[in-house]
């Protein structure tokens, strides 16, 4: 059996809801404030500000990566190694001007005659580059001639590295051939290498 409602109730009930609704809306409308001018120009400024802020972020760390670029970056260099005798000389010739260096010490100090500082540089005064480059040198065995003698070769094998154009006159001047003259072993029996002991009759 469905029931029917019956019209003064219906009217009744709608009558007691349309208060509550009407009640309802001014409350929903209570809670919403509406922002005033100056919120309004903080909350168009704010945007702005942060992304200033973050471009000038982003600025200070490119300058801070380029400064270390700056430092890290080695200087551009061409290796060799020279021998004269059991001497073995490792050359750096870089690009840039600097100190001619030999063993960590000036090669004026490590070589202390003038004929041994001549012999060390006759690569680059050959080629009227001398003060142009920075050189580095690390030289062991033989004596101070061999070590000399071995910086010059290795020097030259740079510079052809540099410029393949320097190799004729280096090659002219004797520079870049090895020299492969070392003193002769002393034998048994003997004084030395050949020498031997004088001989007698009785």
């Amino acid at each position: 059996m469905v029931r029917k409602t019956k019209p003064s109730e219906t009217s009744e009930m709608r009558e007691r809801a349309a208060p509550r609704e009407r009640a309802k809306k001014p409350a929903a409308r209570r809670g919403v404030k509406k922002a005033g001018p100056e919120k309004e120009k903080d909350l168009v400024e704010a945007p702005a500000t942060v992304a200033a802020e973050e471009r000038e972020e982003v600025e200070t760390e490119a300058e801070i990566l380029e400064g270390e670029d700056r430092i890290k970056k080695p200087d551009r260099y061409f290796e060799a190694v020279g021998r004269r005798k059991t001497a073995v000389a490792r050359v750096r010739l870089f690009t840039r001007a600097g100190d001619f260096t030999v063993n960590e010490k000036p090669y004026t100090v490590y070589f202390p005659t003038s004929e041994l500082q001549k012999i060390s540089e006759d690569a680059l005064k050959k080629m009227k580059l001398s003060g142009r480059f920075r050189v580095s040198v690390k030289v062991k065995g033989g004596g101070l001639h061999a070590h000399a003698e071995a910086v010059r070769h290795g020097l030259t094998r740079c510079l052809t590295k540099f410029n393949p154009d320097f190799r004729k006159r280096l090659r002219r001047a004797g520079f870049l051939t090895r020299d492969p003259r070392m003193k002769e072993r002393k034998k048994f029996g003997l004084k030395k290498a050949r020498r031997a002991p004088q001989w007698q009759k009785r």
